[in-house]
């Protein structure tokens, strides 16, 4: 038998070889997840304005030895807890202070909840409730293997992931913890919920509090009580309320949630008293719930927009997933066993993550993370189910398949006018010029349409597989042909000149010479540099006499970063002026009291 035939044989009967599809499972994802999260993680540099203010605060614990109250620019910092921070700290040990060392823990969360979500669905992963009722037969386990494969490489291969994934600060190690926090709840229900002892749950419950907790010390409150919340709606829904709470042993449980995300609050309330229960509890977690903050407001459609195109393509299966769900019919529910439950808990833990941050005043795009693998989950069982009984494809995967191909033109288009919609960036005033040159919109217009035409063949041919790897093709080519290119050259337009000021500040800083930033406010420069940083809005009342409080009798000189069009307008005229470096469209001066 000829090797191709083996890997043939193999392919027709792979759930009858567990170890090798295993094998070949780890090799497959391993590569998916090092391409999607690791792969040229820090060759740009850290991305203005929030991705340095994490990165600076964790270097500064590092520095002092403080782990307990984070600072930034000389000023504590409590916008989030620290679990983000000492994982970025500990990053540094290793790799050193720089960008890889950042985005490390958010890559890492990333991969694991990859592998979290591959093992959920590998048990549990049936296409319907008949399925779940005969788990070791043939067609059974080809499925939770479609599911396993599918849902796993759909969190690595949409476009909010991706994104986030790659970024230095906590949202990502949210979804880590708040969703692996789920998956594990759902592994110990699933597997019957047997309690170790009197006094312990089983083993996943454990893992369940442990990372919900860490989900607490990675953004606070949201990371028990959004999970808590998708848990109870889920048990009422079932009448299983009782049950579970019996078997999960919540006084146990709540001292192991306690023992680990309460001391450091404990702690950094003990140092820093009124001013941080303020900051935290009351401005970024109550007032971003109750009222808008930073400017972040929205209309209530808004998630929908957030999760059709971060999601995409597999966004548009959606509709159809959570329909299939039937959750106007409980008792249907509540007559199959635990083992087929999943897609009822993704649809619940959907749509209260959905519901509840539309429900927040303040939006952001990365607050739906959460989501994610819920819809990875649904559009997995969905699609694995289609692959699985193509004879019986549903007018609904049909239709969002359609939808699938619509939306891959549209982009195609979309991709050739891309360079049209970039708006102005003070910061990056050629940014727009110089993607039109790159043809990298050509390349993502060629990937959207060459995959379009290989999603109408599947279509044609009524092949859920060929659908569900065509989309996988579209999106690796787009991670490696597109995403990353416009990544780099971003960084090149609108950070690499900060860079180059930040290391000339380094090298010709004179001793005790302070620095200011002018019309700009650029946390990069504070974490390259290593200096804390005076930043300036000239148009304000005290913007002009801070300026001329920085030079003093002591310290005569000082480093201002501004930019042409600023400079004309402030009080230097007194002053001697050394241009030092020209970064378009920053200037590095070194002004002198004459």
């Amino acid at each position: 038998m000829s090797r191709f035939d083996s890997v043939r044989r193999w392919y027709q009967t792979y759930e009858k070889f567990p170890k090798t599809t295993g094998i070949i499972s780890a090799i497959t994802l391993g590569l998916l997840g090092g391409l999607a999260f690791f792969f040229r993680l820090g060759s740009i540099g850290l991305i203005d304005e929030t991705e340095p203010m994490f990165a600076d605060a964790a270097r500064r614990m590092l520095l002092t030895g403080d782990w307990i109250t984070p600072y930034y620019n000389g000023e504590t910092r409590f916008d989030k807890p620290p679990l983000v921070y000492w994982l970025m700290a500990i990053a540094y040990k290793i790799v050193g202070v720089n960008a890889w060392g950042a985005r490390l823990p958010s890559a890492f969360a990333a991969l694991g909840l990859m592998i979290l979500l591959f093992i959920l669905l590998r048990k549990f992963g049936f296409g319907t409730i008949a399925a779940a009722a005969d788990p070791t037969s043939p067609k059974s386990q080809r499925q939770l293997w479609l599911a396993a494969w599918i849902g796993s490489s759909l969190v690595a291969l949409n476009l909010q992931t991706i994104v986030w994934a790659r970024q230095g600060v906590a949202d990502m190690l949210l979804n880590g913890c708040f969703s692996g926090g789920l998956i594990c709840f759902f592994y110990g229900y699933g597997s019957g919920g047997k309690a170790i002892n009197r006094w312990l749950p089983n083993s996943w419950y454990i893992a369940a509090y442990v990372l919900l907790a860490c989900a607490v010390l990675a953004k606070g409150p949201v990371g028990i009580v959004v999970p808590g919340m998708v848990i109870l709606v889920f048990l009422l829904y079932l009448g299983k309320f009782r049950e579970v709470f019996k078997e999960a042993k919540p006084l146990m449980g709540t001292v192991i949630f306690l023992a680990i995300a309460t001391p450091w609050f404990v702690l950094v309330t003990l140092r820093n008293g009124q001013a941080y229960i303020d900051s935290f509890f009351g401005y970024h977690n109550v007032e971003r719930f109750t009222g808008v903050v930073n400017g972040h407001n929205a209309p209530w459609y808004f998630y929908f927009l957030v999760v059709l195109i971060g999601f995409l393509p597999w966004s548009v299966y959606l509709p159809g997933a959570i329909a299939r769900l039937q959750l106007h019919r409980p008792s249907l529910w509540r007559q199959a066993p635990r083992e087929a439950h999943l897609a009822l808990f993704a649809g619940v833990w959907f749509w209260v993550v959905f519901i509840f941050f539309t429900i927040a005043v303040t939006k952001l795009p990365s607050y739906t993370i959460p989501l994610l693998p819920a819809a990875a989950i649904l559009v997995a069982l969905f699609s694995s189910y289609g692959i699985e009984t193509p004879q019986r494809l549903s007018k609904g995967f049909l239709g969002s398949a359609i939808a699938n191909v619509v939306f891959g033109l549209i982009l195609s288009g979309f991709m050739l006018y891309s360079p049209r919609v970039i708006g102005d960036d003070p910061a990056a005033p050629d940014l727009a010029a110089t993607f039109a040159q790159s043809n990298l919109a050509w390349w993502g217009f060629g990937i959207w349409l060459v995959g379009s035409l290989m999603l109408i063949a599947m279509v044609q041919r009524r092949s859920p597989l060929g659908i569900y790897l065509s989309n996988s093709v579209i999106m690796v080519a787009l991670i490696a042909l597109v995403l990353l290119p416009v990544g780099a050259l971003i960084d090149q337009e609108r950070q690499s000149g900060l860079r180059e000021i930040a290391h000339l500040i380094t090298t010709d800083q004179r001793p005790n010479e302070a620095i200011a930033m002018v019309g700009f406010e650029k946390p990069s420069l504070v974490f390259y540099s290593g200096q804390d940083i005076h930043f300036i809005n000239p148009d304000q009342e005290d913007g002009i006499a801070a300026i001329n409080a920085i030079a003093t009798e002591a310290n005569p000189s000082f480093l201002l970063i501004t930019g042409a069009d600023t400079l004309g307008k402030l009080p230097l005229a007194d002053k001697t002026v050394e241009t030092l470096l020209e970064r378009k469209p920053y200037q590095l001066l070194r002004v002198e009291r004459q």
